[in-house]
């Protein structure tokens, strides 16, 4: 039997993610009003975090495996502040506390600061209809 190799690279995703948050949380730096884009982003940000926490997940348990548990929890301390953030997040929306969405905004900001936008590489189809599925648990 063959071994099986995992193609999927949780850092690359992990990357992938970080940016999709930082360009969204650039474009709503800009927005002065809360209409139907504002909620898809605000969505969207819901949905990368998440991802975000899965791809530690993943990460550090390939490091379990090998016995790098130090170095596991290191890294898992390092993003522990994905899952409450993206709960927190879902949270306002579904309770419609567009009020609070600023101060969340602002405690994610400094997460994302390291991540330096020169082009814009998401478009808004990456977050459109976000806020639907979200209301509707999919």
């Amino acid at each position: 039997m063959s071994r099986v190799i995992n193609t999927a690279n949780p850092g690359k995703e992990r990357s992938q993610l970080r940016r999709t948050c930082a360009e969204v949380l650039r474009h709503l730096m800009f927005k002065r009003t809360l209409d139907d884009e504002t909620k898809d982003m605000a969505a969207v940000l819901v949905y990368a975090l998440e991802g975000i926490a899965e791809t530690v997940d993943v990460t550090v348990e390939a490091w379990e495996k090998r016995d790098y548990f130090i170095k596991a929890d290191r890294f898992r301390l390092e993003w522990e502040w994905v899952r409450p953030a993206a709960r927190r997040l879902r949270e306002l929306i579904l309770a419609n506390r567009w009020d609070r969405l600023p101060e969340e905004l602002a405690a994610l900001a400094p997460r994302f600061a390291d991540i330096h936008i020169l082009k814009w590489t998401r478009s808004p189809e990456a977050w459109a209809g976000s806020y639907r599925r979200l209301l509707h648990g999919e």
